[in-house]
């Protein structure tokens, strides 16, 4: 049985194709339209679902959509009526869009997929719930053949937080929070009132956290957010914006914390990164809460996790090291990407009653290796066509070792190899590589390569088989979800006057024997790599460790801010242009910067909308 699942028209359109319960192929809209967070119908990330599974969408059993639009409809007029007259402008700009567009949204989504198969059958086409969507894509994956399913977001139809209970091919939805209520839109809040961009900005607020105190966590708890014991929660809706006006925050919040909303272009002071570790921190007291609550309810030993509150990677670290579920998974494309995946897994097991069959060491996920991949003869007539040198080394082992050498010489390498990775990270898969021991990547890889903001820190890839050496961490971390500390036995004792600087400064000074992937409180968001899940990359790494005796790398995604992540030999071989980049890899092919053209050279400094 063949099912298709979509999401689109908020943010982040994909489209994933299960096949008797197996996940074949998923894929970001953004990746082939080159629109970071594309929104618009996946059309090009379906047929490419289509393409991989050799099959035309007549051939296709169901097509499910990640949630109902009509609920979504009554919410918004429900809202509009709760608070009238306030909200009216808001309301206003809304309404035309839902009743020339959203309101009729099945007949729209038939006559997209009539472009793409003018024979689809209407009939085929059905809905599920947004929360039932994330819920389905963290259980049904999972290794777990029973689990508690935590989902966490801005909002869906009416829920913002869900709670499943998942057992064989079942799943309840038990209890939900519903809107305006939404730890989602509580941190959203924070990221838009620190001049960041809402739904793509709140790693930036993240990783700002540790360069502040949170010394603005009680006024938060006093007055912005009420927790109950069980994680349950309220928002004081007269500090937010959201539910009737075009902002997040209003003037109320500005007055709370004496400051204004940061535009983008000015410079973050200390306090604002006292505010973001403020918020951090109040984040994960609410959702260690609610996981606190769920296990002494249910009683259960695995917690599934969805939803984009769940891409806070740190929040999650302090879930696993709580210690009340014994086993933690958390779906690799959490956020609104990852239920065009659920919806078809909810359709398969819960509309149409399938049994399921679970591995209990290997989840269903592939490595979120699920996208397009390219073949070295297709490989090298698309560089040709862009004119580029490169050379082929068809010997693996070669082609490791002198990767391996040119990032233990400091260069920065773009990996480009197999399956394009589904979700927001890269997974080895298209990644930019660089030397973890480097006082100097960090900054460099920021400004010069990323050309992002310098505080926002690197992850490193590490050799499962070496995790704990390097990392507190007792477990697998395969998809980057999971932030643990560096171990004591590679931290770098700090002198008195570097213990006394603050916010950016911390910058400076090397805290251990990987400094560009050891964050300023010596966090790290760890990648375990698996020889079963990417041999290539597994390569790589063990090549670089009997060079240097370091088996962690640093890990980043191969684009630059605002840019998606790369797709095809083309946009990598764009990016290598476009930056300071030093060599790239795409197979077997193997490119030096300073062989090719300089008249290719592009400025990628403004190639893209700052995210």
């Amino acid at each position: 049985m063949r099912i298709l699942g979509i999401s689109a028209f908020y943010h982040d359109s994909a489209a994933a194709l299960v096949e008797d319960g197996q996940v074949v192929a998923a894929a970001q809209e953004e990746r082939f339209s080159r629109k970071k967070f594309d929104e618009g119908f996946p059309h090009r990330a379906i047929e490419y679902c289509l393409t991989h599974a050799g099959v035309r969408l007549r051939e296709v059993d169901q097509v499910v959509f990640y949630d109902k639009p009509f609920l979504k409809f009554e919410r918004l007029l429900e809202t509009y009526l709760s608070f009238a007259p306030r909200g009216f402008t808001s309301y206003a700009k809304a309404m035309p869009v839902w009743l020339k567009e959203k309101l009729f949204q099945k007949s729209l989504l038939i006559a997209a997929l009539r472009c793409i198969d003018p024979d689809f059958d209407a009939d085929r086409l059905l809905f599920t719930e947004h929360h039932e969507a994330h819920a389905a894509s963290a259980f049904y994956p999972s290794p777990f053949d029973e689990a508690v399913v935590l989902t966490m977001d801005g909002v869906g139809e009416w829920a913002t937080t869900a709670v499943g209970l998942g057992a064989g091919s079942s799943l309840d939805i038990v209890k939900e929070i519903n809107f305006p209520h939404s730890l989602g839109l509580f941190y959203s809040a924070f990221t838009y009132y620190l001049g960041f961009r809402v739904n793509s900005g709140e790693y930036k607020l993240m990783g700002l956290a540790p360069y502040g105190r949170p010394r603005y966590s009680a006024l938060i708890r006093d007055n912005l957010i009420d927790v109950k014991g069980d994680g349950s929660f309220r928002l004081a809706m007269s500090y937010f914006n959201y539910c009737t006006g075009l902002t997040m925050t209003n003037a109320t919040f500005e007055q709370l914390f004496g400051l204004p909303v940061r535009n983008e272009s000015e410079p973050l002071t200390q306090q604002h990164m006292d505010i973001a570790a403020s918020a951090q921190v109040v984040l994960e007291e609410v959702v260690l809460a609610m996981t606190r609550g769920l296990a002494a309810e249910y009683g259960q030993k695995n917690l599934c996790l969805a939803g984009g509150v769940a891409l806070n990677c740190v929040a999650n670290g302090k879930i696993l090291r709580d210690r009340k579920f014994d086993n933690i998974w958390v779906q690799p494309a959490a956020g609104d990407a990852g239920g065009a995946l659920g919806a078809a897994l909810a359709a398969y097991y819960v509309l149409n009653n399938n049994g399921r069959v679970v591995d209990g060491a290997q989840d269903g996920m592939c490595g979120a290796f699920l996208g397009p991949a390219f073949d070295d003869n297709e490989t090298k007539r698309r560089l040709l066509s862009e004119g580029a040198h490169f050379d082929v080394i068809e010997d693996d082992v070669v082609l490791f070792n002198e990767t391996a050498q040119a990032l233990a010489d400091g260069q920065a390498v773009g990996w480009f190899q197999g399956r394009m990775e589904f979700g927001p990270r890269a997974l080895g898969n298209r990644s930019i590589l660089a030397d973890p021991r480097s006082t100097d990547m960090q900054r460099t890889l920021n400004l010069k390569v990323k050309y992002r903001e310098s505080f926002r820190p690197f992850a490193p890839a590490v050799l499962a088989e070496y995790a704990d050496d390097w990392f507190e961490l007792d477990r697998a971390s395969p998809y980057m979800l999971m932030v643990a500390d560096v171990a004591q036995t590679h931290r770098h004792q700090l002198n008195s006057q570097d213990e006394l600087l603050s916010g950016i400064e911390k910058l400076k000074v090397p805290r251990s024997d990987i400094p560009a992937v050891t964050h300023v409180d010596y966090s790290a968001r760890v990648q375990t790599v698996h020889r079963e899940t990417n041999p290539r990359f597994y390569g790589l790494l063990s090549a670089f460790k009997e060079k240097t005796g370091c088996p962690v790398l640093v890990n980043t995604s191969f684009n630059v801010r605002g840019e998606p992540i790369a797709h095809t030999p083309e946009d990598a071989f764009r990016c290598l242009m476009g930056t300071e980049i030093d060599m790239l890899v795409i197979g077997n092919c193997v490119l030096h910067k300073g062989r090719q053209n300089p008249n290719l050279a592009l400025d990628y400094r403004n190639a893209f909308d700052p995210d």
